[in-house]
């Protein structure tokens, strides 16, 4: 049975329906748009991700006999708002930047257009996704360029709530990551999934030997074989013994993974074992992945850093309403004025304007129908009257964000904090 999404909202969404209905001004044509003031953690650029969530989430927003029971036994609305949510179904238009494209402050990732009624119960579905994955997949694509051409495997699972994990699996997919831990992510997203050992399977056996040729038999010489669980040398001594130099990998989990990896690389090469990698987790981010650059590191896992988005959970991102109609039934511009949160009004656009090399040099808002010569056209068409149409394979995603960063200034790649990679200009 599909749940319904219409009660992951705010009450002040209802509360605000129910007064627009008693004042008239609820079916007048309305155009809300998520975008941030700024980019969190003194980053360079955003990712944007979680829209294809958002489509699907979309599609299940009804209010059915339980919601409307629960509303009204909690006394949220009154029966004339019952009624109206009863028979709703988004019939608007969505716009949005595409999923692996990146973002600047402002940039109009996301358009809603229908009645006021219509559109701003989106609201807090709409932010609760995109304000997830897009930290994620920021996060992620830090870790990604950090990374280099070297794989990383999400697995965090086990740091966050269980349908955030699936979400933030899918979110660093897009950002460049090569596989997942979490068979959920793979089973609905088709991202590859890895894994092997924890250390309970070694602590499980009499022995470390035991162990290893318990996993050997069971996945073959290929596994990747947890080697710092007692004593690394050991370890890995026995598992080139038991596996020979077909042995897939060796995994560390502990202590100064810089130093660990060098002298595990001097032992497999001394063992024959040239061919087998050495992948290194525990409490990886992008700066330790960076200090890793040098190091004889194959792969990186990478978990609690990733799922919080390392330090910046959320994207920051608003929505609101730019937009309305009047008495005479024109769209007008409408903005907040709000000291430290102002808005800019009106309708918008969005282009990104390169340089003859290719390269990024200004992410262009516009609300006057301009349209730049050159410029590259940010918002597609997702919904149009209610249905989507602007959902894309994974894959596509994944192309585009590898795209997007190669267009980036070098300087776009530094972790330290810093200002947006382009400016944002508004005509």
């Amino acid at each position: 049975m599909t749940m319904s999404t219409a009660l992951l909202t705010d009450h002040y969404e209802l509360t605000m329906l129910q007064a627009a209905l008693r004042s008239g001004a609820a079916h007048r044509r309305a155009v809300f748009e998520v975008f941030a003031r700024h980019l969190p953690g003194g980053r360079r650029y955003g990712v944007v991700a979680g829209t294809g969530r958002v489509l699907d989430e979309l599609e299940r927003f009804r209010f059915g006999e339980k919601e409307l029971t629960f509303l009204r036994e909690h006394h949220v609305v009154d029966e004339a708002t019952l009624a109206f949510l009863a028979d709703y179904r988004f019939s608007g238009n969505i716009y949005g930047y595409r999923e692996g494209d990146l973002y600047f402050p402002a940039s109009p990732i996301m358009v809603v257009e229908g009645t006021f009624a219509e559109a701003v119960l989106l609201e807090t579905i709409v932010l609760s996704i995109l304000n997830h994955d897009c930290a994620i997949a920021s996060a992620a694509s830090r870790m990604t360029n950090a990374a280099g051409k070297r794989p990383l495997i999400e697995m965090g699972s086990r740091r966050t709530h269980e349908n955030a994990a699936v979400a933030a699996a899918r979110a660093a997919y897009i950002a460049g990551f090569s596989s997942t831990s979490n068979l959920m992510a793979g089973h609905m997203y088709g991202i590859p999934t890895a894994g092997t050992a924890a250390h309970a399977f070694t602590l499980l056996h009499d022995s470390e030997r035991t162990a290893f040729e318990a996993q050997i038999a069971s996945l073959g010489p290929d596994t990747t074989l947890l080697v710092d669980t007692y004593d690394v040398a050991d370890a890995v001594r026995t598992a080139v013994e038991l596996a020979g130099p077909k042995l897939g990998a060796v995994r560390i989990d502990s202590g100064d993974l810089a130093a660990a990896a060098q002298e595990v690389r001097e032992q497999l090469d001394a063992l024959g074992a040239f061919n087998t990698r050495i992948l290194v987790t525990s409490d990886l981010d992008e700066y330790a992945i960076a200090a890793l650059a040098a190091a004889p590191v194959d792969g990186y896992g990478v978990g609690t850093s990733l799922v919080t988005g390392s330090g910046v959970p959320t994207a920051a991102l608003v929505y609101k309403l730019v937009a309305r109609e009047t008495a005479t039934g024109k769209l007008e511009a409408v903005a907040k004025r709000s000291v430290g949160k102002p808005s800019r009004g009106g309708r918008k656009q969005a282009y990104r304007l390169l340089d003859e090399a290719g390269q990024a040099e200004t992410e262009l808002i516009t609300t006057g129908g301009l349209v730049p010569e050159g410029g590259v056209p940010l918002l597609h068409e997702l919904v149009r009257e209610g249905v989507a149409i602007g959902r894309e394979p994974l894959s596509a995603a994944r192309e585009r964000h590898a795209a997007a960063v190669a267009t980036l200034p070098l300087e776009a790649l530094h972790l330290g904090r810093g200002y947006a990679a382009i400016p944002t200009e508004f005509a």
